[in-house]
């Protein structure tokens, strides 16, 4: 069987969270064909990868949504022609309605001799411009609101424009512009199957994004917002199977729009044999190691770490921070990180770069996320493979696989809210103060992971899916 994993901006050119999830998922099949259908920026990304790529994926092909070639590329063909009624109709039903005729702008955007440049830039596009804003927006300036449509279409339009390769099985690990892709290929290739499976909710993601972009105008918000709630009905109606990881998930993916029916919850689940027999603390290290293993990125709020963990070490001189992850993805963002630890003279915090987990992890007494963004952590899950507790921000599932969904353990670490300094404090010093809590919190986690998180229930889960669908593809 031919799988298709079509994701944006992670694998394979960004390490841990959802490419290590798509890393796993493809290594536990190996009887299967993987193929990798990836959106990322622009080609200066392009074959940049962070992994070494299992012999059971045998191509990648990249999707631009920011491609400087694109006008030189498409300029040639048919710069002025018109659109036929139906093609423009579908057009209108982008930028105006609510019930988008995709199957039509497949059709259209799919046509290799398709100008971008002529459609962007052609007389249907601005008639349906105009429409919109005589209907919704008639207070903006008409020359700013139309640069904005065409730059808000362009990524999408990209996208909807480049190949698509034939699958059997089409696996989208978002919605978004690689749910649009997985729809697509389900009106191209009929009989093929696809899933999408969230690990956070694009929607609400990009959501949040939107309405803390200082780039984008408070009057054109609820334009983007818009477009990329259209773009998830689109794979939400094409999928055969929409999988999240937690309830609660699954409850925003019905307020959405996604069908209950098709929706399975799906944990995360790691190896946890690949920490048996990891390097353990040394009995003579005097130091309480907190570990952090992340991207050094804003999502992950490093920043909101480092001063709780300075305050927190002004009360226990022997806290030591270990930040174990790439510190290349936002060198900008990275470099503001080193600067607060110089500013704030915090002595004991170790930026180690990118690390085997199982090398290191064995080592902490526990570990520690500050995210404002998250789905199910792997990082988590890898700590309690090792019997070390989590202190976790009240996002995603952390809360549940920190306390606990439907089984008889206690607490595995401490929840806190997002981007509480003094909170996240206290929580250090507590775990620091009472090495007995903490190494019970750490057995709970273990038994938690062993219970419901494991890479052999992940791949049973998705056997599962494969089978059925695969069945449904000969029916």
């Amino acid at each position: 069987m031919r799988i298709c994993i079509v994701a944006e901006g992670c694998y394979p050119y960004v390490v841990g969270g959802v490419s290590s999830w798509i890393n796993n998922l493809i290594r536990s099949f190996p009887q299967h064909e993987f193929i990798m259908l990836a959106v990322i920026s622009d080609r200066s990304v392009s074959g940049k990868f962070k992994y070494n790529l299992p012999d059971n994926l045998t191509e990648v092909h990249e999707v631009y949504l920011n491609d400087t070639e694109w006008v030189n590329r498409t300029r040639k063909n048919y710069k002025n022609a018109r659109l036929s009624a139906k093609n423009k109709e579908a057009l209108n039903s982008l930028l105006i309605g609510t019930d988008t005729d995709w199957e039509t702008l497949t059709r259209l955007l799919q046509n290799p001799k398709l100008s971008l440049d002529a459609l962007l830039m052609g007389p249907d596009f601005l008639d349906a411009v105009v429409k919109s804003y005589e209907l919704k927006h008639g207070e903006i300036i008409f020359s700013d609101f139309l640069w904005t449509m065409r730059s808000m279409y362009l990524p999408l339009f990209l996208a909807m424009h480049s190949d698509i390769p034939k699958a059997d099985i089409f696996h989208c690990v978002a919605t978004g512009y690689s749910g649009v892709l997985g729809s697509m290929a389900k009106i191209l290739y009929p009989g093929s199957r696809l899933i999408v499976s969230e690990h956070g909710i694009y929607t609400r993601e990009r959501e949040e994004e939107v309405i803390k972009a200082s780039w984008i105008a408070g009057i054109y918000k609820d334009l983007w917002i818009d477009q990329f709630k259209k773009m998830s009905l689109f794979a939400y109606d094409k999928a055969d199977r929409v999988t999240s990881l937690y309830g609660t998930a699954r409850r925003l993916q019905i307020e959405l729009g996604c069908p209950e029916e098709k929706i399975m919850i799906t944990p995360n689940g790691i190896d946890q044999e690949r920490f048996k027999d990891i390097p353990m603390k040394e009995p003579d290290d005097e130091y309480i190691n907190v570990g952090a293993v992340l991207r050094v990125t804003p999502i992950k709020d490093v920043k909101t770490m480092i001063m709780a963990f300075g305050y927190a070490k002004n009360n226990n001189p022997k806290l030591k921070l270990w930040i174990m992850g790439p510190t290349d993805e936002d060198e900008d963002y990275a470099k503001e990180c080193f600067d607060l630890v110089e500013d704030m003279q915090i002595k004991d915090i170790i930026f180690t770069g990118r690390i085997n987990t199982s090398e290191y992890i064995g080592k902490m007494d526990f570990t520690i996320l500050t995210s404002i963004s998250e789905g199910q952590p792997l990082t988590i899950l890898e700590g309690y493979a090792a019997h070390k507790p989590a202190i976790a921000t009240d996002v995603g599932n952390c809360r549940g696989l920190i306390y606990g969904e439907d089984d008889p353990y206690g607490p595995s670490g401490i929840v806190t809210h997002i981007m509480n300094v003094e909170e996240i404090k206290e929580a250090i010093l507590f775990l620091a103060n009472n090495p007995e809590t903490c190494k019970e919190y750490g057995e709970n986690g273990y038994k938690r992971l062993i219970r419901r998180y494991t890479i052999v229930d992940m791949k049973n889960t998705y056997d599962g899916i494969y089978t059925e669908l695969s069945k449904n593809m000969t029916d």
